[in-house]
């Protein structure tokens, strides 16, 4: 992808098994049993998102690794086809394609992962040019990024320092730890994203908007995404701002949800939008993403995105050099 980007995502890439169905625990002693329907999809929380910025508009890379073999040819492919550039995803005979099967119901869903490639994507692989390149630096699954740990402080300072702006989804920590750099990280981050039970992990106490709050004092917006009850963000120094979800016609799942609302939130930003608008937005996303099975192939454009948020259905993001989070 020549010339600029608008956001440049460094994240897990690799696909979802997703298995559907209302009663979807499984039994074991050899007892088989059926779901409703199964799809092999676009999967990790930074290849989700690098679609659904491409599908809003926005002009995408991803960085990330995957192994020689299936399920990496499977990704690459899939993600080429969404217009995410792809130059940047390093593809190591070393290691396997991680793989994700996830249990989705309509409104909650288990998850099984094999880190496999996940966790080999180091900051060194990162192209300083690519990342001169972008206007936005996203961060996901930061959790599972073990070795993008120890230079990716460095990573996004630089990026700040080049007029970029920079985000973080942290996603669940399989460890339950909820640190491993993450809270001094923050003062490189200009847009958190957590859910609320991730935000409560990271911050403790029981109440979404104060885990905000205490996270954003530390120097980034926080968005906490709330399902169905919509969103909450504060930036520092500032009183909470909530946004309801809208509500469509029967859900089909929640996978990629929250990645969808983090396309939108970043893509409203860098049009100068303010918090609440881009919370609005962010909301709309994630609602719509819940209309078919898996992470993409419900993504929506702008104008739909914009028109379930209730503004004027206009055209893409336009954004202008050097424009970065309100």
């Amino acid at each position: 992808m020549p010339g600029g980007l608008d956001l440049l995502v460094l994240g897990d890439c690799n696909p979802d098994l997703v298995l559907s169905g209302p009663d979807l625990a499984p039994a074991f002693g050899q007892a088989e049993r059926l779901v409703d329907a199964a799809e092999l999809t676009i999967g990790g929380s930074g290849a989700i998102m690098a679609c659904g910025a491409a599908r809003l508009g926005l002009r995408t890379a991803l960085a990330a690794v995957v192994g020689d073999d299936l399920f990496g040819r499977f990704m690459i492919d899939a993600l080429r086809a969404r217009g995410v550039d792809t130059g940047a995803v390093v593809v190591d005979p070393s290691v396997r394609t991680g793989l994700t099967v996830i249990l989705a119901r309509p409104h909650d869903r288990a998850i099984l992962t094999y880190p496999g490639a996940i966790a080999a994507l180091r900051a060194g692989a990162v192209e300083p040019e690519l990342v001169n390149r972008a206007r936005h630096v996203h961060v996901a699954s930061f959790f599972l990024q073990t070795a993008l740990h120890p230079g990716l402080r460095e990573l996004l300072a630089g990026a700040r320092r080049g007029g970029a702006s920079t985000s973080l989804d942290p996603n669940w920590d399989p460890a339950e730890v909820w640190d491993g750099g993450l809270l001094a990280l923050l003062e490189e981050v200009d847009v958190m994203l957590p859910n609320a039970a991730e935000a409560l992990a990271i911050a403790g106490g029981d109440d979404p908007p104060e885990a905000a709050g205490r996270l954003a004092a530390r120097g980034p917006l926080v968005a906490v995404k709330l399902g169905a009850d919509g969103a909450v963000g504060v930036a520092p120094g500032q009183a909470p701002v909530r946004v309801g979800a809208p509500a469509i016609a029967a859900p089909v799942d929640a996978v990629g949800a929250g990645d969808a609302f983090d396309a939108g939130m970043v893509a409203a930003l860098l049009e100068g939008r303010a918090l609440r608008d881009a919370l609005a937005l962010g909301c709309a996303c994630g609602t719509l993403s819940t209309r078919a099975a898996g992470g993409t192939e419900a993504q929506p454009s702008m104008s739909e995105a914009r028109a379930l948020a209730g503004e004027p259905a206009v055209a893409g993001p336009g954004p202008g050099p050097g424009a970065g989070p309100a």
